[in-house]
């Protein structure tokens, strides 16, 4: 069931979308993360998104 309220869907892609992932052990890190919470490096990126059609 998709979600109806526009306010409610907005902040669900935020949080499904909208982190960061550790190149070296795969973690989700916040989105204002520097330095990933498990193994502690720096080498961070963002996820991979697509747009919708």
């Amino acid at each position: 069931m998709p979600i109806q309220d526009q306010e409610a869907l907005k902040i669900a892609q935020q949080k499904r979308l909208f982190f960061m992932i550790c190149r070296e052990c795969g973690a989700r890190n916040p989105p204002n993360a520097t330095k990933c919470r498990r193994c502690k490096r720096k080498n961070l990126r963002w996820k991979k998104r697509e747009r919708s059609k």
